[in-house]
């Protein structure tokens, strides 16, 4: 398991092009018959990729979390970036399509994750876990690639026109601190998040997908008076600290997961900076 330790406002100051990407940017996340994994410090928020392509894989216990399995005192969301596939529960399997989400609570002993068709067209499933420390129990719950809470947002005039599902939040699937969802961006937009903004109260975690592999995603961080860039390509992830603005313009039309975890849920407790206000 890959470990991010906190950061501060003061690490992006001074950092060049390398340190950010060590401390902000996550890649090779995903690899075929393996589970990888990178804890972040800040919110202890740990991100697993799971590409089962020759048989199932079971969610491991890491080392670093000294527990008896991953989810002895955490909580998660998958979604399924890949082919189709399952994951099973504690012995009950559900169907993860591409673009499905499941909520699994803690407490969950057993997780196993599995493709239904490796060599098929869509290749193998490809999970991403993000997951949060959790105080109690919410049951597991699946919903499909057309689920969740649909929010339509930006204009095509500002070339961010883009739908938002939310999935697992105060209004929708029930958890401790976890929330989730994703965000496609309609033809011709390329804007993710404008005007940008900061979580003071929780960390969020976007995970690109679908990013043609000539194309890359500019993505902005630190804080909005100081922020940095990271060129960013398919399945690849950034850490956004509750300091850092978290906002991106692509070269080409994709989507991403976004994720979040800390000290609520309230979707819209954020702190927005005006792009005229930004350096």
């Amino acid at each position: 398991m890959d470990q991010r330790y906190a950061t501060s406002p003061e690490h992006v100051r001074g950092a060049d092009t390398e340190e950010l990407r060590r401390r902000f940017l996550v890649q090779d996340l995903f690899a075929d018959d393996e589970a990888r994994a990178v804890h972040t410090h800040h919110d202890r928020v740990v991100l697993v990729g799971v590409v089962p392509a020759t048989g199932p894989l079971a969610l491991p216990a890491f080392p670093e979390l000294r527990s008896a399995h991953f989810l002895e005192r955490r909580e998660a969301g998958v979604v399924n970036v890949g082919g189709p596939g399952t994951v099973t529960v504690d012995g009950e399997t559900h169907a993860v399509d591409r673009g499905a989400f499941l909520y699994v609570g803690r407490g969950a002993r057993d997780v196993v994750l599995a493709s239904t068709e490796p060599t098929g067209p869509d290749g193998p499933a490809a999970f991403y876990v993000f997951s949060a420390p959790a105080h109690t129990s919410y049951p597991t719950t699946l919903v499909g690639p057309e689920g969740g809470t649909v929010r339509e947002l930006g204009d095509a005039l500002t070339s961010n026109r883009r739908t938002l599902r939310q999935v697992i939040h105060e209004g929708g699937v029930r958890s401790c601190q976890v929330v989730m969802g994703m965000t496609t961006l309609h033809p011709g937009s390329m804007w993710n998040t404008m005007p940008a903004h900061t979580h003071d109260r929780r960390t969020e975690v976007y995970l690109y997908v679908d990013v043609p592999d000539d194309a890359r995603v500019v993505h902005l961080l630190g804080e909005p008076t100081e922020t940095r860039h990271l060129l960013v390509a398919n399945r690849e992830a950034v850490l956004a600290p509750s300091w850092s603005v978290h906002s991106g313009v692509g070269t080409a039309s994709y989507g991403f997961i976004w994720a979040m975890a800390g000290e609520n849920q309230s979707f819209d407790d954020m702190d927005g900076h005006p792009i005229t206000d930004m350096r």
